[in-house]
């Protein structure tokens, strides 16, 4: 027989169709006395499952289902398992562990998004050379951020003694009902903002390509892929992401081969540090990928070192892609404008300028919005069907109609607000959400719990001074934000 995740050893807990074995507190006793036991008989068995990093000492009775009296365990260990419970089939029963490689390509996937056709336009001003460095800073910042909800949401599963844990009860388990608030409020900023950007900007591009009215490109789109997100099936709606993928990766190389031809070099060595704040909160939400988290953690049984690999190699494939785009826009564009406080778009001169370059920009741009646009749309129907506690498992019309239409209707009323809605969902949702949120989650289970008897190592280092860090970069950024827009009135 399993044992479930809660009771903090190698065992693998069952777990089918996303759910795992849960155990009254009287059969958790029962079974920490029984397993206790076979610790002290079988420590040899064990070794073969765990590797012990570190020793502390607490006091803690346990029941000897051997003897019948009471001993007193002082060893309380920190462990590194293998896995945490197993991912069955519900079929055949037969244990189905994550792959690392899907888990790498699920973070680089989600990572490529919309939010790369504007790190250009908000990096002009500060030049490839410095643009550069703040993109590796805040991939840095965005891994780490990761990792921390993968170490929180780890120690919840054990604690729960179940997989497939959610943010929201991680926020619950730690910050309690006002984290809680806090986290669904900046996970529907987040999502709306970005809702209206993809649509606005695919909108702008249909328009071009097809010459009808900006209202009916903005429905067009949003009643084609929100229709794919509402009839389709988690198959078809898989494969028609995959084609679109395939799609960014042929039209990216393409624009990269074409568009380096023009590349003038010394463009590349500009470098304006004064004007890299203002570029910082939508470069860190082109690296958002963190709300996978929790599915790569079940996926990979909570193993937290492939949790580790797929995270810093899935958000390291996106910087590379990032640098060599954001180096080919800038370093072809030159004797940019920047007279006047709106922000212009490299994109945009860049189409008008260079006749091949353009088709294929707008290609890149329109695959890189739709991917993005499936992902947010299901997340945030799935997120209002539970708000509204709605059967799970069944397409309800109400949640898709609360996602689609209100987007739709606000990019119709300011077109140009592209641009000011992913400054907003980075600002406001990403570095709340993905910067201070998790940093205080971790804060509070490292140090303001009641330490557990067996204890999971820590994924990011430094303690207080790196969770601090994380808090008040993200805090600062916000912070500065708040005085240049009340600045501005």
């Amino acid at each position: 027989m399993s044992i479930t995740s809660c009771l903090r050893l190698p065992f693998p807990a069952v777990q089918s169709a996303g759910r795992s074995l849960d155990l009254s507190q009287r059969h958790v006793s029962c079974l920490r006395s029984t397993v206790e036991s076979l610790r002290l008989r079988r420590h040899s068995l064990l070794r073969t499952r765990l590797r012990t990093i570190s020793t502390s000492f607490s006091r803690r009775p346990v029941e000897s289902s051997v003897s019948g009296q009471e001993k007193e365990i002082e060893e309380s260990e920190e462990y590194e398992l293998e896995r945490l419970f197993s991912n069955l089939n519900q079929a055949t029963f037969k244990r189905e562990p994550g792959s690392l490689s899907s888990a790498i390509f699920l973070v680089a996937g989600t990572t490529i998004g919309a939010g790369i056709l504007a790190i250009p336009a908000v990096t002009q001003e500060s030049g490839f050379l410095a643009s550069a460095i703040t993109c590796t800073f805040c991939w840095a910042y965005m891994v780490v951020t990761g990792l921390l909800i993968a170490e929180v949401n780890v120690n919840t599963m054990c604690e729960l003694g179940s997989g497939g844990v959610s943010l929201v009860s991680m926020a619950m388990r730690t910050l309690g009902t006002v984290g809680v608030q806090v986290s669904c409020w900046s996970y529907i900023l987040i999502h709306y903002a970005l809702l209206i950007a993809y649509v606005a900007r695919s909108s702008d591009i249909l328009t071009t390509f097809l010459g009808i009215p900006l209202w009916e490109s903005a429905t067009l789109f949003s009643l084609i892929f929100g229709g794919i997100c509402y009839f389709g099936s988690q198959r078809s709606i898989g494969a028609i992401n995959g084609a679109l993928v395939i799609g960014i990766i042929i039209s990216f190389v393409g624009l990269v081969a074409v568009a380096s031809g023009g590349l003038h070099w010394d463009a590349l060595l500009k470098a304006n540090f004064e004007a890299v704040p203002m570029s910082i909160p939508i470069i860190a939400l082109s690296f958002v990928y963190q709300n996978v988290v929790p599915v790569l953690c079940t996926n990979l049984e909570g193993n937290l070192a492939k949790v580790r690999t797929s995270i810093v190699i899935g958000t390291a494939i996106p910087l590379v892609l990032f640098l060599v785009w954001n180096g080919v826009i800038l370093g072809t564009i030159s004797n940019l404008d920047m007279g006047s406080d709106k922000i212009l778009d490299p994109l945009q001169q860049l189409r008008s300028t260079n006749g091949a370059v353009g088709p294929i920009v707008e290609v890149f741009s329109l695959l890189a919005i739709a991917t993005s646009y499936i992902g947010f749309v299901l997340g945030l129907s799935d997120f209002l069907a539970d708000l509204l506690k709605l059967p799970s498992g069944e397409n309800r019309p109400l949640p898709f109609i609360l996602t689609l239409v209100p987007p739709l209707i606000l990019s119709l009323i300011d077109p140009e607000i592209f641009f000011k809605s992913l400054d907003v969902a980075g600002t406001y949702g990403v570095l709340l959400l993905f910067g201070i949120i998790p940093a205080a989650m971790s804060w509070s289970d490292r140090y303001s719990r009641s330490p557990p008897s067996v204890k999971l190592p820590m994924v990011v280092p430094g303690g207080r001074f790196t969770l601090s860090l994380v808090i008040g970069g993200a805090g600062w950024v916000i912070f500065s934000e708040l005085l240049e827009n009340f600045g501005h009135l």
